[in-house]
């Protein structure tokens, strides 16, 4: 078994301030880090370092040659990482404040140029105990999803940055769709009624998560482990890689709802994004310890 995961690639740019800036406020940061991010990048870090046979399908430029060796380093097969002339490699703009909130601004470049066409050769060797993962900051989403049903694979659509007019069309073709509690309750105002995926999958900070259901009714619900946190971002991401990792090798949803919640955990405690998501077995271990 294995993961796909068509996903966004961003450098990440990050600056920690004394607060977020206000409307019109003008602020000099406390200092400043790049480092790799993306919440598809995050996410198939997150999802190798769980264990996962993992492949990263995406686009970014023809530069920043470090960003594939540090996937590949992180464990995640990248020759389905298209290189595209004319194209920036995507990248955000990370505002940190020093209760570890945080501002980001997207510009998405090279993640938006994806075509059909690009997806149609690396995708078709999904199989059907495949995983596929889906997030909001490419194209081609749904085109990707409709070639992994087709497969018999499963796909967990995180459905973020919300937009409702993107998860409309996704809705059919998800298997599980991910989101954290603000993005849960949008979907919900805009969406009211019975939605057609097998289950949810709600993150929900430092309250926690849930997973629910839809077939069956039954409700699965996960307590944070307590940390103190310095940096929350791809906090989310390395929650749904590795509740996914954990589900492709046949972990039952507490199970895996458990190791996401510590590898998540742990993950706040560590500046920075696709670079500070912990390990398996540093994961395990600090689960085991709070037994």
């Amino acid at each position: 078994m294995a993961i796909w995961n068509l996903g966004s690639i961003n450098i990440d740019h990050v600056y920690r301030l004394d607060h977020l800036p206000r409307p019109g406020e003008t602020l000099a940061s406390r200092s400043y880090a790049q480092g790799l991010g993306g919440k598809g990048a995050n996410q198939s870090i997150a999802a190798a370092r769980a264990g996962a046979i993992t492949h990263h399908v995406g686009a970014m430029g023809t530069g920043d040659d470090w960003v594939i060796a540090r996937l590949r380093d992180r464990g995640v097969c990248t020759a389905d990482i298209l290189r595209l002339s004319g194209q920036a490699t995507g990248h955000a703009i990370i505002l940190l404040d020093q209760e570890a909130e945080n501002s980001i601004v997207i510009h998405p470049g090279a993640n938006r140029a994806i075509t059909p066409a690009m997806l149609e050769k690396p995708l078709s060797a999904m199989k059907a105990q495949d995983t596929l993962l889906i997030q909001n900051e490419t194209s081609g989403q749904t085109e990707a999803a409709r070639i992994a049903r087709r497969a018999g694979a499963r796909v967990v659509y995180s459905a973020a940055p919300f937009d409702i007019e993107a998860v409309r069309p996704m809705l059919p073709h998800a298997t599980i769709l991910a989101m954290n509690a603000g993005e849960a309750e949008a979907l919900f105002a805009a969406m009211p009624g019975n939605l057609p995926v097998q289950g949810l999958l709600i993150t929900r900070g430092g309250d926690g998560a849930e997973y629910r259901d839809l077939v069956t009714g039954e409700v699965h619900r996960q307590a944070a482990f307590p940390v103190n946190p310095v940096d929350t971002t791809g906090a989310g991401d390395t929650f749904t890689g590795y509740f996914a990792a954990a589900l492709d090798r046949g972990d039952a949803i507490p199970a895996a709802l458990r190791l996401a919640a510590g590898a998540a955990a742990l993950k706040v405690t560590i500046p920075g994004a696709g670079d500070a998501i912990p390990g398996i077995e540093e994961v395990i271990s600090f689960i085991a310890n709070r037994a």
